[in-house]
């Protein structure tokens, strides 16, 4: 094909994790003929994932990588066109709306889902990826489970990491809440549940340099008061470590047109998969500061195609 022609598409989905391919299921069964492109991560945030045990319908867990290529050959057996790529430039001021894939190739299509999830933020350490998997991690509603009993920290001074401090607590034997700063930036109420739990210890003042173990992770190398006369270096031994610095959504290359929230979230009609723009719909954590769970995304799919489909049928396309 030409790649000066535009290709001209009915439904486009824009991301590939349990959003994307499950949008990808309901649109191809609903012959819509979706082209789905992949993105910078195929599979999305579930393939960095070991063990996945709270999907329903695995009763003895599966993992990340294997329940992504279960959803992606579901979708493919309905004839859904995966492609890899990347969108690099969008112009959704009028139908139909124009996708520009890698800089080069554009997608004109009647009506879109955008499934591009969020990446979980990290500090830029060099363990983080070295331990990923096997002692790291940024989803404790996720992984939790694993350290039933043990010792685990987790990075943050906000609400999302008293959260999950908190969540840790009733399965882990203690945990400590690594804060850079001298106080927690958490709500009141939170910082009191923390406060008061005695099995989470803060260490108010720390910073994670490093993390160290044989086969995963064994222990934390922090610094206190990093940078002042009294500057100090401290190890804690952990069996897991928790990243709760925030998330950022994959949305900057929409925001010209649609809403956002401050953080970067994308603003639906609040119950429903819609934006502000009609015919563009978000599903999956791009769309979602509350849950961010597999299962929670996939439902969101499911709507958004089901929006698609109907919205297509009005305007008789």
């Amino acid at each position: 094909m030409n790649t000066n022609q535009n290709e001209k598409v009915r439904c486009l989905i824009i991301g590939s994790g349990p959003a994307g391919y499950t949008a990808a299921i309901y649109a191809s069964r609903a012959n819509l003929s979706p082209v789905l492109y992949e993105g910078i991560q195929p599979g999305g945030q579930l393939t960095t994932t070991t063990e996945v045990e709270n999907f329903p319908g695995y009763p003895e867990g599966v993992t990340g990588p294997v329940l992504m290529e279960d959803l992606r050959k579901q979708a493919e057996r309905f004839g859904t066109d995966i492609r890899v790529g990347i969108v690099t430039q969008t112009d959704l001021s009028e139908a139909p709306y124009k996708v520009t894939i890698d800089g080069e190739k554009i997608i004109e299509a009647e009506a879109i889902i955008i499934a591009t999830g969020a990446t979980a933020k990290y500090l830029g350490l060099a363990d983080e990826q070295k331990y990923a998997g096997m002692g790291v991690s940024a989803c404790a509603t996720c992984d939790g489970f694993f350290y039933r009993k043990k010792v685990v920290a987790v990075v943050g001074g906000g609400d999302t990491a008293c959260e999950e401090a908190l969540y840790l607590s009733s399965l882990a034997s203690k945990v400590y809440l690594i804060v850079r700063k001298p106080y927690l930036r958490a709500s009141k109420v939170m910082q009191e549940r923390v406060l008061n739990n005695p099995k989470i210890v803060v260490l108010f003042e720390h910073n994670t340099v490093g993390l160290f173990g044989e086969n995963g992770v064994e222990g934390a190398h922090l610094v206190k008061r990093i940078g002042e006369p009294d500057e100090e270096n401290v190890d804690i031994a952990i069996d897991g470590f928790f990243l709760a610095i925030g998330h950022k959504p994959n949305s900057d290359v929409f925001r010209p047109w649609i809403d956002t929230d401050e953080i970067g979230y994308i603003k639906t009609i609040p119950g429903t998969p819609k934006t502000k723009v009609p015919g563009v719909f978000a599903a999956g954590d791009v769309a979602d500061p509350h849950y961010r769970q597999a299962i929670t995304a996939a439902g969101s799919g499911c709507a958004a195609a089901i929006e698609v489909e109907r919205y297509l049928s009005e305007i008789g396309k």
